[in-house]
C-alpha cells in the first residue's frame, strides 16, 4: 500500500508541474500549485490516496480564486494606466502650419481651461491658426 501511495504522490507532483509549465494565466497558475499544495497537505492528513485527491481538489478551486483575483487586478491596473494615458492624450492637439518655403510643421498645442498653451509656453484663449503659429514656430 505504501509503494502505492508514494506512485500517486509522485504521479500527482509531476502532473501539477507539467500543468504550470502550460499555464498562461493566474487562475489557471494558482489552480496548478493550489493542487499541488493540497495534494501534499492531504497525504500528510490523511495518509491515503482519497485525502491527496481531496486535498488536490480543494487546493486547485482555491489557488484558482486567488489566482483569477490577481489576473482581475492586474487587468484593471493596465486599463486604468491606459485611461489615463488616453486621457492625457485628449488634451493636446496638434496643427499644421504651413511655412514660409512652403514645408509643414507641425506645433503642439495642450488645452489649459478654455485656451491653449504652446511648447514654448504661450497661451491663446482660441485654437490659434497657422499665421499666428508662424512668427513663434515657423520661417
Amino acid at each position: 500500500m505504501r509503494k502505492n501511495s508514494t506512485t500517486t504522490q509522485v504521479l500527482a507532483l509531476s502532473l501539477g508541474f507539467l500543468f504550470i509549465a502550460g499555464c498562461g494565466s493566474g487562475g489557471s497558475t494558482g489552480a496548478g500549485i493550489g493542487a499541488l499544495a493540497g495534494a501534499g497537505i492531504g497525504q500528510l492528513a490523511g495518509g491515503s490516496t482519497e485525502a491527496t485527491l481531496i486535498g488536490a481538489a480543494i487546493g486547485g478551486g482555491t489557488g484558482y480564486i486567488v489566482g483569477n483575483e490577481a489576473d482581475k487586478k492586474a487587468a484593471n491596473k493596465k486599463n486604468t494606466v491606459q485611461m489615463a494615458s488616453i486621457r492625457e492624450e485628449m488634451n493636446y492637439v496638434t496643427v499644421n502650419m504651413t511655412n514660409s518655403n512652403g514645408s509643414i510643421s507641425q506645433v503642439r498645442l495642450r488645452k489649459q481651461g478654455v485656451g491653449y498653451v504652446g511648447t514654448r509656453g504661450e497661451y491663446y484663449d482660441h485654437l490659434p491658426t497657422s499665421e499666428e503659429l508662424r512668427p513663434i514656430y515657423g520661417f
